[in-house]
């Protein structure tokens, strides 16, 4: 059943690799080509949902970043979920290496870009940019060059770029949340309950599930926490052992039934509003910035040192193991690809130094997209090594 999950999840994860690239691609040449002010227009346009008492009003790029992208957190929790419970993770020493290992990806990037922020033109405050990765892209990016690596290095990038996610969020619910409106969480909280005493109902239905969700996912939004956050708690509710009326286990249905639209639709639109990045106006002063410099050695070497070397040191002290099936050569390149930073880091940025005007937003977007396209390159290169020795070893790849 584990094996049955990870292989049906993964299969349409190698499918649809390709079109979140592609979709970043285009965003990147209208962005730079006479389209750019429309392109940009269309992600400022506004939108009205107002559905009873809830209404809401965001550009483009919002709805799908706080709106959409919520189902690609619901679809990763209910995968971390069945991993932990009854697959991969299940092993407290499998699990342990990909969480130290987050916590090691989050802490020397931001040591290495404090470092270079210190002097003078150096803006400290922006530490939190280069702390977390994009699964989204990271997973992706990974698909495509390397589309036969072991199902557990997947797993693995998965379950890290979950927990530093889960840590970038603790950070703006620390740093950068002025008003929690605590009424709108409270009842998120309670809704969330009322989800969880459904696994007492072996046999309910999944539309119930969904409208729990959506108003999880509303009073989230209204009450200023992040709503990735709603995606992956409506998922730790879905029970594992729970059955639908056909028979069916309810979290694979869910799975099935969510996770082509997020592939083929979901993730291919957000890369194609969080990409699109104008290089007009930008000086050689903006490339060798402080900023632009810290992200760009916090993304390319902080993350891959921290968790490469954090991996290595759980799997000395023998309190984490190395990933099934690969080698520390495939476990190296995966750390190189958490380098690729993209919407998490520039919605960082944006709260960090934002109020610093045009030109910091630009050496904010010319560090992170610079150095998720040199770790997509480093990360590549290494496992292209990895594959041609298990090919000169006479392995299967």
């Amino acid at each position: 059943m584990a094996g049955r999950l990870t292989l049906d999840f993964l299969k349409t994860e190698s499918a649809a690799g390709l079109a979140p690239v592609g979709a970043a691609a285009v965003a990147l040449i209208l962005a730079n080509s006479p389209l750019g002010p429309r392109y940009f227009a269309f992600l400022g346009r506004p939108i009205v949902l107002q559905l009873g008492g809830f209404a809401h009003t965001a550009s483009v790029e919002s709805w799908v970043r706080d709106g959409l992208m919520t189902a690609f957190f619901l679809v990763i929790g209910l995968e971390i979920k069945f991993e932990v419970l009854r697959g991969e993770l299940s092993s407290p020493r499998r699990l342990a290496t990909p969480i130290l290992a987050a916590v090691g990806g989050m802490a020397v990037p931001a040591l290495i870009y404090l470092a270079c922020n210190l002097g003078s033109g150096g803006r400290p405050p922006g530490w939190p940019i280069p702390v977390a990765t994009d699964v989204a892209f990271a997973l992706a990016a990974l698909t495509v060059v390397s589309p036969r690596l072991p199902p557990s290095l997947r797993l693995f990038l998965l379950t890290l770029a979950i927990a530093d996610d889960f840590g970038a969020v603790a950070l703006i619910g620390i740093l950068f949340t002025a008003k929690i409106h605590w009424a709108a969480a409270a009842g998120a909280g309670a809704m969330l309950a009322a989800l969880a005493s459904l696994s007492r109902f072996r046999r309910a239905p999944l539309l119930l599930y969904a409208v729990g969700f959506a108003v999880v996912w509303g009073f989230c939004l209204k009450s200023g926490i992040n709503t990735s956050l709603a995606g992956v708690a409506c998922a730790l509710t879905v029970p594992i052992g729970a059955r639908r009326p056909g028979g069916e286990s309810l979290l694979m249905g869910f799975m099935e039934a969510i996770h082509p639209w997020v592939a083929w639709g979901v993730l291919p639109l957000f890369a194609f509003t969080a990409a699109g990045f104008s290089i007009a106006g930008l000086a050689i002063r903006d490339v060798f910035s402080p900023v632009t410099l810290g992200i760009v050695l916090a993304l390319v070497i902080g993350k891959p040192v921290g968790v490469f070397g954090v991996s290595v040191l759980a799997a000395v002290l023998k309190v984490g193991r190395r990933p099934a099936g690969a080698t520390w050569l495939e476990l190296l390149g995966v750390a190189a690809m958490t380098g690729i930073g993209f919407s998490m880091s520039l919605f960082l940025g944006t709260l960090a130094l934002g109020g610093d005007g045009a030109v910091r937003e630009a050496q904010i977007r010319l560090g992170v997209i610079s150095a998720s396209l040199i770790s997509v390159a480093i990360g590549a290169a290494l496992l292209a090594v990895a594959a041609a020795r298990r090919l000169a070893a006479g392995e299967e790849i």
